[in-house]
């Protein structure tokens, strides 16, 4: 949002100077742009720190004088320190402190786990122990919807992320039943209207699949996460033209398909011993996917999708080079073609950037 800002004030500036808007506009342009970029701020993320510490703080105390406390004490204790966060969240939220009210919850999810750790010491409960954290981020979930804190729901999607990675690892595979409370998660940000809560399910969902295609290399793995990704990336440009209104989720969509299919291909070319004929097909595709990243946000003005067609281009590019190093021959001429499509890409945005200014200047 801080760049956003700066660009607008350069432009507002500009505009000025061309005698396309008056001071008063100016004025009224800035301070709807104010507005709408407060977000948590500074103070607001100290807050938010300082409530996850001092919530892990006070249990690090209770658990430290634990034997001299009767079971009694030590329930009633919990159970006041957990309602005191959320009557204090309650009251900063009332009062229109609404960072200074999510750290209140965030305080009260901490106090919530480490509650239910000890209470399983102290009753000797055994079990399977991700089932901890999966209670854990349950309750976290309703705090984050009863209350509507989403830095509550985003704790609550690290938590189910990390039930998911425990039992993977216990299991050696993956763990399904995660996608239950992702989509809950996910459902829960879209009706918050919580945009950088859907770019967190972007990623944990991305991590999901990626994790498929490692755990079922053997058998097609990476294979699955090309065809997914190429998937995942129809639909969003699909979605773009037929539900314009969700164009913030497609667009991500269309980054993480790119992301998911571009670690196929290169997992497929690095991590498996192809022959020379299949390598020079992967590589071709994964460049050209590269390329199309960065053709995609050229054209769309998405800066995302840009430098992730840079670094994908680079990565590939580096490691083309440290795989076919003894063969200077072969590597000279490959590198030359792809000097030559890099050069008429490089001019085809150029032409682009030309007819976009054009047409603002007529505009």
């Amino acid at each position: 949002m801080w760049s956003y800002q700066q660009k607008i004030g350069r432009d507002l500036e500009r505009w000025r100077a061309a005698g396309w808007i008056d001071e008063a506009g100016v004025r009224a342009i800035r301070a709807d742009v104010a507005s709408r970029g407060r977000g948590v701020g500074l103070p607001g993320a100290l807050a938010i720190l300082a409530a996850v510490l001092i919530g892990f703080a006070v249990m690090s105390f209770v658990a430290a004088n634990w034997q001299d406390m009767s079971r009694v004490f030590r329930l009633g204790l919990l159970t006041g320190l957990l309602w005191a966060a959320y009557a204090l969240a309650a009251a900063m939220f009332r009062r229109g402190l609404d960072t200074f009210g999510h750290a209140a919850v965030l305080a009260g999810c901490a106090i919530f786990g480490a509650d239910i750790m000890l209470v399983s010491q102290m009753y000797h409960m055994d079990g399977n122990a991700p089932d901890v954290v999966l209670v854990w981020a349950a309750g976290t979930l309703l705090a984050g919807v009863l209350l509507r804190s989403n830095p509550a729901l985003v704790f609550a999607l690290v938590l189910f992320s990390a039930w998911g990675i425990w039992e993977t690892g216990q299991r050696e595979a993956l763990h399904w039943p995660y996608l239950v409370p992702w989509a809950l998660v996910s459902a829960a940000f879209y009706w918050q209207r919580f945009e950088p809560g859907v770019h967190v399910s972007g990623v944990a969902l991305t991590g999901f699949i990626l994790t498929y295609g490692q755990i079922n290399h053997a058998v097609g793995g990476y294979e699955t996460l090309v065809l997914i990704g190429v998937v995942i990336g129809a639909l969003s440009a699909f979605g773009l033209v037929q539900m314009p209104r969700l164009a913030a989720v497609w667009r991500s969509a269309l980054l993480y398909g790119l992301f998911i299919a571009f670690a196929g291909l290169f997992a497929l070319q690095f991590l498996k011993d192809p022959s020379l004929t299949a390598f020079l097909v992967l590589a071709v595709l994964a460049l050209a996917l590269t390329l199309g990243a960065v053709w995609w946000g050229l054209a769309a003005d998405d800066r995302r999708a840009l430098w992730l067609g840079y670094l994908g281009f680079s990565l590939q590019i580096l490691w083309i080079y440290g795989k076919t190093v003894g063969s200077l021959m072969g590597s000279s001429v490959f590198f030359l073609s792809a000097g030559f499509v890099v050069a008429g890409l490089a001019y085809f945005a150029y032409r682009l950037h030309a007819r976009r200014e054009a047409q603002e200047m007529v505009s």
